[in-house]
């Protein structure tokens, strides 16, 4: 399964559901664009450390972006920015679960409800 950035923001707050969700995944992936995201949110190095430990000790894969994933988003942002106001992050990050097969875990569905190839589990906190 592929974790949107929202699931690693629950977790840092200290949600127990989410930290469980991940926990439990047999395999733990995560968009480049998601650990940008991750990064640049945290407020020091400290922070920064802390985001490069967690996805180390859970074993996270991070997915490259690779040209069929630019591709497969910029087609995604022409479809759906203008009447679902998506983002070119999220763009991002459903294009690499698609591109590679993953189901996606996020809290922020109606950011991905309308890519339709997606599969989207959604995290209530």
């Amino acid at each position: 399964m592929i974790f949107d950035t929202d699931i690693f923001i629950w977790v840092q707050r200290g949600n127990l559901k989410a930290a469980k969700l991940i926990n439990n995944a047999e395999q733990r992936f995560l968009s480049v664009q998601t650990y940008m995201e991750l990064l640049q949110g945290a407020k020091n190095k400290t922070q920064h450390k802390y985001v490069k430990e967690f996805i180390a000790t859970f074993n996270f894969t991070v997915l490259p972006l690779t040209e069929n994933i630019g591709h497969r988003a910029s087609i995604y942002i022409e479809e759906y920015s203008l009447s679902s106001g998506m983002r070119s992050g999220d763009a991002i990050i459903a294009a690499t679960a698609v591109e590679n097969s993953l189901a996606l875990s996020s809290s922020n569905t109606k950011h991905f409800k309308v890519v339709k190839e997606l599969e989207l589990k959604s995290f209530k906190p």
